[in-house]
């Protein structure tokens, strides 16, 4: 006698099949999130970008469940050719950026305001090193009127909650986090830094709330010593959907980037500003190492 193939009951055994194997994987496999899509711009001015991007890349791909897609360019001027630029729309898709170049003369009112509208839109920023130095529109030593919010002037320092304009000669930077700041310094612990540049404090804006401050011991010209003291990382709320923003001006030498410290911090950035970082400090379910 011969068999006849019947699709019915191969479609029916395959189906009950199907069905018998989603019982038995595991409920975390089912359910796991899918990893925080991060957009990391780098380029320009004073940086040695083309290792910085690769180590922020991997050491955050380590700590965190993200996957990290890069916008470069090797311009070194300060006003680099960033794809993004008047691309009101480079951030779709992504659940943070971040800003990690230098372009302090990219200061077009409508460029700047282009870059911005990712994160007026809800979607967060971590911003880096020379990204507070970036975007000016007009002199930067001027204090931002904050009783007349939404000018061109404070366009970029209202996203970051707080205005810089300089910095001083690279000496070592001790760190010292403020337990206020909440989650955010859970298991962070205070360090010093190799020689870095410490920026100045023009201002910090009242929505913002600091998270470390730094002490640097600097020579005057007649020999004596003085002692900077700035904040050199906060939190920010930023427009009205008050877009989570975090922020450090710590990271100008490779050596601090790769630093297993400084890379715990930014990583803390990333999950406090999209919302997976615990009250103790640890990724939420999913968005640790591994997506554990």
């Amino acid at each position: 006698m011969t068999n006849r193939f019947s699709f019915p009951r191969w479609l029916s055994s395959s189906v009950v099949g199907a069905l018998l194997f989603s019982c038995i994987v595991p409920v975390s496999a089912q359910t796991a999130p899918k990893p925080l899509r991060i957009l990391l711009i780098t380029g320009g001015c004073c940086h040695d970008y083309a290792q910085q991007k690769d180590i922020l890349k991997r050491g955050l791909e380590k700590r965190a469940n993200v996957v990290i897609d890069q916008i470069h360019t090797d311009d070194q001027s300060t006003r680099p050719p960033l794809a993004i630029l008047g691309k009101p729309d480079y951030a779709k898709g992504y659940d943070l950026v971040i800003h990690d170049e230098c372009a302090a003369d990219v200061s077009d009112p409508a460029t700047v305001e282009a870059v911005l509208n990712p994160h007026r839109h809800g979607i967060p920023g971590v911003n880096l090193h020379c990204a507070m130095h970036s975007y000016r529109i007009g002199n930067p030593n001027d204090p931002v009127n904050v009783k007349e919010p939404g000018t061109p002037h404070g366009y970029w320092f209202e996203y970051l909650g707080l205005q810089s304009s300089g910095h001083g000669p690279q000496e070592p930077i001790a760190i010292t986090f403020n337990p206020a700041a909440g989650a955010i310094v859970k298991g962070l612990n205070d360090w010093t830094t190799v020689r870095e540049e410490l920026y100045n404090n023009i201002q910090v804006m009242e929505t913002a709330r600091p998270v470390a401050r730094g002490r640097q011991r600097v020579k005057r010209k007649d020999g004596t010593e003085k002692v900077e003291d700035t904040v050199v990382a906060w939190m920010n709320e930023y427009g009205p959907q008050k877009t989570r923003v975090f922020s450090t001006t710590v990271g100008h030498n490779n050596a601090t980037v790769e630093d297993s410290r400084y890379l715990d911090l930014v990583t803390h950035g990333v999950l406090w500003a999209t919302g997976h970082l615990e009250a103790n400090g640890t990724p939420a379910e999913g968005y640790g190492p591994g997506g554990k």
